[in-house]
């Protein structure tokens, strides 16, 4: 009956409580501190100054195999330490705790009985008399197994991820080497050169070049970039790139090439995620009669090409107007024709050159197209290699300032020997 109806409530049990709580409290009241320091969840012993056992609990000699005569008055704690835990007891532990009076938290491993190991965290006090004089050393051991084994782990899982790090290093560098040419050809009557400056190992960049030759003795040349990073930046490119060369083949008048990559890029990726780059796509053809070539450029929303005179003038050849290849069904594609007379140099880049932050102008400046121009200019005359060595130098100035890979292509046609003695 409830304690509403009048009927007995079961005497002075507490609101909240369950039946035998009070049983199980009254027995763990008569628990003797014997009995608690016996069976505690860790180990304990006393030492003498010396270290001598004077005092082990039940649960420490029982996780190692010992009977306790055969400890206690016999053995000391270093006894029961590993040689490398001896070691650092005698050097370390022990120095520091005759000079603290106690040293907390210190992993250390035990040799059981049977000569497993058992790691674990002592924790020791000094207990001094009525004097201060010191009588004995308490010792605390906690059972370190499962820590041990969460740190080994964790160990191995941060081994194995950097291993995969490293893999992922060299398979992405494997990777980027394939998305360009192995070596630029030669090119009768020309000189080339050409550098590719990677902003972050972990991941493949997206620009990408070449120099080949199509037929009737003329030479195709592109130099592009695609937007983002990663494994997808790496499809696209190879995409770009053979797909480049197969319109050169089949047409190779530039603004064709490029109307062709912008197809196939349209059709591939019009979904839901579009992909695009920017690309500048030039046809060369040689110039018997005069000693240099004439070259037709097309660009796809690309940063425009600069041409350093032999004159030592030098001024981005325009090429307004063009879009980005890929973003729509029909791209406008700006072209520029000029030619290339001994001495004269012409650069291709890609924007992580002209977006990187300088030191000088602040961690919120980009270097920009009015200090490339000036740069160029200050090399006038020059040659393709000079100039790629020269943007190279330029790039390693920047440091961690260049966030985006850089792609920079240079052909220069070179002076007659009369001229260059002089």
């Amino acid at each position: 009956m409830c304690p509403a109806d009048g009927g007995d409530s079961g005497g002075d049990q507490a609101p909240g409580k369950r039946p035998g709580d009070d049983a199980a409290f009254a027995a763990l009241l008569e628990d003797s501190a014997e009995d608690l320091y016996e069976h505690a969840p860790c180990g304990y012993l006393s030492t003498l100054l010396d270290g001598t056992i004077a005092k082990i609990n039940t649960t420490l000699l029982d996780w190692l195999g010992h009977a306790r005569d055969d400890v206690v008055g016999r053995r000391t704690f270093s006894d029961l330490l590993t040689a490398g835990g001896r070691l650092y007891h005698e050097t370390h532990f022990a120095p520091l705790l005759r000079m603290q009076g106690e040293v907390s938290g210190i992993a250390l491993e035990l040799k059981a009985a049977d000569g497993s190991r058992l790691p674990v965290l002592v924790t020791s006090t000094v207990k001094t008399g009525g004097d201060g004089q010191p009588l004995l050393i308490r010792t605390t051991v906690f059972d370190a197994r499962d820590r041990r084994a969460y740190e080994t782990e964790l160990l191995r899982a941060r081994r194995e991820a950097e291993r995969e790090r490293e893999e992922l290093k060299r398979l992405n560098a494997t990777l980027q080497q394939t998305l360009l040419p192995p070596a630029l050809v030669s090119v009768p009557g020309l000189n080339v050169a050409a550098h590719y400056h990677i902003a972050s190992a972990d991941k493949v960049g997206g620009d990408f070049y070449d120099l080949f030759p199509l037929t009737d003795g003329t030479w195709g040349l592109f130099l592009g970039d695609v937007c983002g990073k990663g494994a997808t930046a790496a499809a696209i490119t190879s995409l770009a790139r053979y797909t480049l060369r197969a319109a050169a083949v089949y047409d190779p008048d530039p603004a064709a090439v490029l109307s062709n990559l912008n197809t196939v890029l349209n059709h591939e990726y019009n979904g839901t995620d579009p992909r695009f780059c920017t690309v500048v796509f030039g046809l060369l053809t040689p110039d018997a009669d005069r000693d240099g070539f004439r070259i037709t450029l097309a660009s796809g929303g690309h940063p425009p090409a600069l041409l350093i005179r032999a004159d030592g003038s030098a001024d981005f050849l325009p090429t307004p107007g063009g879009q980005l290849i890929g973003v729509l069904p029909d791209a406008h594609i700006a072209t520029t024709t000029v030619r290339l007379d001994p001495g004269d140099t012409l650069l291709l880049h890609t924007d992580g050159l002209t977006e990187a932050h300088t030191a000088q102008l602040g961690d919120g400046d980009r270097y920009g197209d009015e200090a490339l121009l000036d740069f160029v200019r200050a090399l006038g005359p020059t040659t393709a290699a000079h100039t790629v060595a020269a943007v190279r130098d330029l790039l390693d100035t920047f440091g961690t300032g260049v966030d985006d890979d850089t792609a920079v292509l240079a052909i220069s046609v070179p002076r007659p020997p009369s001229e260059e003695q002089q």
